[in-house]
């Protein structure tokens, strides 16, 4: 019997946990999607990255990987094929993260390791996250991304 009242207790601690972290899940994949199209396309490699952060970070480990691929899927076949509904149903995703202030930095920190993942250019994502921060009251340079240089020469460093 005190079995079976563990394993009810687990699966309901398990629940909460997920109830509890759902918000986080969907508003974090959200604003992965924002900056994977940032430049038109979603690559292999932050595909991969999303996966990773899925798997690695304690507050998405309670779910399944494939959801929360599904729900980045979702996320950036809305904003390719529909760019304002799909930015507009981004931002509100993001913005219930977004108000504990720990939770949207972290969010934002999650974009820079998905900014990362391609070898090639970042100029357009940094700036869907430096977009992002502006939405969301948080400074870019916590993130190590806004340096005082013209956009050209950030551009220069990227292909460097």
């Amino acid at each position: 019997m005190s079995g079976i009242l563990e394993n009810l207790k687990r699966n309901y601690l398990s629940h909460m946990k997920r109830q509890k972290n759902r918000p986080f899940l969907e508003g974090t994949m959200a604003a992965c999607a924002m900056v994977a199209t940032a430049d038109g396309e979603v690559s292999f490699a932050e595909r991969v990255r999303v996966d990773q952060i899925l798997q690695s970070l304690n507050q998405l480990q309670v779910f399944d990987p494939h959801e929360g691929i599904n729900i980045f899927n979702e996320y950036t076949d809305m904003i390719l094929e529909h760019p304002a509904t799909g930015h507009e149903t981004t931002f509100l995703a993001m913005d219930r993260v977004a108000r504990d202030p720990e939770n949207g930095a972290l969010m934002l920190r999650i974009c820079v390791a998905i900014c990362e993942a391609d070898s090639g250019d970042h100029l357009a994502d940094q700036i869907e996250i430096v977009s992002l921060c502006s939405r969301l009251g948080l400074d870019p340079t916590e993130l190590g991304l806004y340096v005082d240089k013209s956009a050209e020469q950030i551009a220069n460093s990227d292909k460097s």
